[in-house]
């Protein structure tokens, strides 16, 4: 009765009091699942952190939805900016005592310098690095210590001490004093929150990268569909399609939904689907892709699978899976902060119970001034630079050689990768066809026959044919006038040129149209095509005349990318959706270890499951649509820079000049820069190994050497040069 009065729950209508019924179009919305994508056990209905690792949740239904995405990246990037315009004076009023002219300035250690750097240290710690305080907060609580229990630990030391410092400075003996006051660490606290924020900000883009994948692949899908009805065709919503429906897809549409044809033909694009550039001709009962693209004949379907149900959803929704199933590289500095952050916390509290029992007067301010020691020069400072600062460097020294990495992941898993897999179309050939052979018959000139194929095949909007087309301007050859074209579907095209009836097409058109003197050009066809070829016969007036044979060659440069590659004991196995003659003839080419031909895209993700089975570590380059739940399935998706966007978005390294030698670039600066990782991860820890001794108080009983919070800053510091300079040696890498 009141349309107007909706409601989840039963009720009474509020305007005329009626009891309210269930309306059937109405559909319960589901909440959207959260999961961690280190830990997919951990799941739940709302936004929030990960209670094991730290990370944030991501959503498990694929969404071309960006507000949360966008919501999240203003918040770190007005976090970011702030803290760093709060903290950059006070890292430099900090440092000015470091300049020998200034050192013993009465105004760089005054009240005013240090209240200064108090007032403004402080919203970048308490509001800045809030997110930080309650994720370490929540790793206490759960007992899972990870980065960010480190990151709290060592802001939160160094800035309690500050204010300590500050607010109580009675409580510090005059030993600990320098020109009168106690030292103090802002800078340290504040700085260590600004480069974590850098470092949220760059693994959200990454992220972000990540989830435009899967929009992109969203986006091959129309957005309506042409439905007909007894009353006439109407465009309706995509997901109001229904199956059985009958639509219409016009000349250039994108296909909405997969199902059959059941009037009118044409050819139709797959390439998304099979990375193969040739049109396929679809006639009545043929089947159709959704996403894929109509050319220029108008059809009209019936739907068989719509949905979820249609095959480039379960291409979304495989993507989606092999993206969550990877485990961030933040995974190595968690499974060592398990057990750094417990000792380090164990040391800190024996220092200060040792100084408070059988230290000597004042003993509590000893106690205190040492724990904290302990805990400033185990500062993760060097640890959190250990990682993305070698990182950083590292992508872009591969920038420079068209090397594009998304995150640091991709470089850890690419040094362990033993198994490299490849697709053909694109990958290690051109990815385009183009004539390589002409065959005419005895009495039929070789320029002629291709001047008289070329004319009429300009009619034509095929790639065989424009590869044809192409093949006699390349000559210089003039193309004649065709007096009459006729497109003959799934078999080729006819016309007169010249005064003369010429057929082209596949020898079946050829045969059934009563052509003779093809005995001879049959054998050499079958030649052709198990050279990976496609053969196209010529007839002229009723006779045969020659053949010409179209190919998708073979790059240049791929010969040289598997020899190096091979070189690297990397063992390399071609899989696609060609023809297998096709497949077996390029692998003998190139010397390859191994290929699979007719392969579908679930196919080739399933192919990387096997190898992983047997295991070995996987990296997958491509450059279709097709082979993105591959890309994104494999240890490492390594994607040509001239294939499709959702390959490369997809994939976790790109090769912008679509040389497949940039996958020996991208393995050697792996290696160096994982190389160059380990080393930053020493250094830190080999600092805190020996300053966490010295800063509880071992040569005291010795020399009776205390080392200050100040000297433990300084030792942090150092720790922290080591690193960047050890990192930036990565720019002189030979690749």
């Amino acid at each position: 009765m009141c349309p107007g009065a909706e409601s989840e729950k039963p009720g009474d209508c509020p305007v005329c009091g009626m009891a309210l019924e269930r309306n059937p179009s109405w559909k319960a919305v589901a909440k959207t699942q959260y999961t961690c994508p280190m830990h997919p056990e951990v799941q739940q209905d709302h936004p929030g952190d990960c209670p094991k690792c730290g990370m944030a949740l991501e959503p498990v239904a694929v969404s071309a939805d960006t507000e949360d995405e966008d919501s999240e990246w203003r918040d770190l990037t007005r976090r970011f900016q702030l803290c760093l315009a709060l903290t950059l004076p006070v890292f430099v009023v900090a440092m000015l005592h470091l300049i020998p002219a200034l050192a013993h300035a009465s105004w760089v250690n005054s009240p005013l310098s240090r209240w200064m750097q108090f007032v403004l240290s402080t919203p970048v710690v308490l509001w800045g690095a809030a997110p930080f305080f309650r994720r370490g907060w929540n790793s206490l609580l759960s007992r899972h210590f990870n980065m960010w229990t480190l990151i709290m630990l060592g802001v939160g030391a160094a800035f309690l001490f500050s204010a300590g410092a500050m607010l109580a400075p009675s409580l510090f003996p005059d030993s600990m004093r320098m020109h009168g006051n106690v030292p103090i660490y802002f800078e340290a606290a504040a700085v260590i929150v600004v480069l974590v924020l850098l470092g949220q900000m760059l693994e959200l883009r990454a992220r972000n990268r990540t989830g435009s994948a899967i929009k992109a692949l969203l986006s091959l899908a129309p957005p309506t569909a042409r439905r007909i009805t007894d009353s006439g065709e109407t465009n309706i919503p995509l997901d109001s399609v229904q199956l059985g429906d009958h639509l219409r897809v016009r000349p250039g549409d994108k296909i909405p939904v997969d199902g059959v044809l059941i009037e009118g033909s044409s050819s139709v694009d797959e390439s998304m689907l099979t990375g193969e550039p040739m049109p396929v001709e679809k006639q009545k009962h043929s089947p159709v892709t959704g996403g894929t693209v109509n050319g220029t004949g108008s059809f009209v379907m019936a739907a068989q699978r719509v949905g979820s149900d249609t095959l480039l959803a379960q291409i979304v929704a495989m993507v989606a899976d092999a993206q969550r199933s990877r485990a961030p590289i933040q995974g190595l500095a968690d499974k060592v902060a398990a057990i750094f952050v417990p000792t380090v916390v164990l040391c800190s509290i024996l220092t200060f119970f040792l100084w408070w029992f059988v230290g000597p007067e004042p003993r509590l301010a000893h106690a205190i001034v040492n724990a904290v020691a302990v805990l400033i020069i185990a500062c993760p400072c060097a640890l959190g630079l250990a990682t993305p600062m070698s990182i950083m460097v590292g992508v872009g020294r591969g920038a420079q050689e068209g090397v594009l990495v998304k995150n640091a992941e991709s470089l850890e898993r690419l040094e362990k990768v033993t198994t490299l897999i490849v697709d053909k179309t694109g990958t290690l050939t051109e990815g385009r066809p183009s004539l390589v052979e002409i065959l005419p018959t005895a009495d039929v000139q070789e320029t002629e026959l291709l001047r008289l194929a070329a004319s009429l095949e300009n009619q034509s909007e095929h790639p065989v044919a424009a590869a044809i087309v192409s093949a006699a301007k390349s000559r210089a050859l003039t193309l004649a006038p065709i007096e009459f074209f006729a497109s003959i579907t799934g078999g080729g095209v006819s016309g007169l040129c010249d005064g003369k009836h010429l057929l082209i097409g596949s020898s079946s058109l050829l045969l059934e149209q009563g052509i003779t003197g093809l005995d001879s050009l049959l054998t050499t066809a079958a030649n052709r095509q198990a050279e990976g070829q496609t053969a196209i016969f010529v007839a002229i007036d009723g006779k045969a005349a020659g053949m010409l044979s179209v190919a998708d060659p073979i790059k240049p440069t791929s010969a040289e990318a598997v020899a190096s590659l091979k070189q690297l004991g990397i063992k390399i196995i071609m899989v696609t959706g060609d023809n297998k003659l096709t497949a077996a003839a390029v692998a003998k080419s190139l010397n390859l270890d191994g290929f699979e031909g007719d392969v579908t895209p679930q196919g080739k993700i399933d192919f990387v499951r096997l190898r992983h089975a047997a295991g070995e570590h996987v990296a997958m380059a491509g450059d279709g649509v097709n082979d993105a739940p591959a890309l994104a399935q494999a240890d490492v998706g390594i994607a040509m820079g001239t294939g499709t966007d959702v390959a490369m978005q997809s994939a976790g390294i790109t090769l912008l000049k679509g040389d497949l030698r940039g996958i020996s670039k991208a393995i050697h600066l792996s290696r160096a820069t994982m190389r160059n990782i380990r080393q930053n991860l020493f250094f830190a820890f080999a600092y805190n190994a020996l300053g966490i001794p010295v800063a509880a108080g071992l040569l005291y009983p010795f020399f009776g050497l205390l080392l200050s919070p100040m000297l433990a800053g300084v030792a942090m510091s150092l720790s922290s040069v080591s690193v960047i300079t050890n990192a930036l040696r990565l720019r002189s890498t030979h690749l």
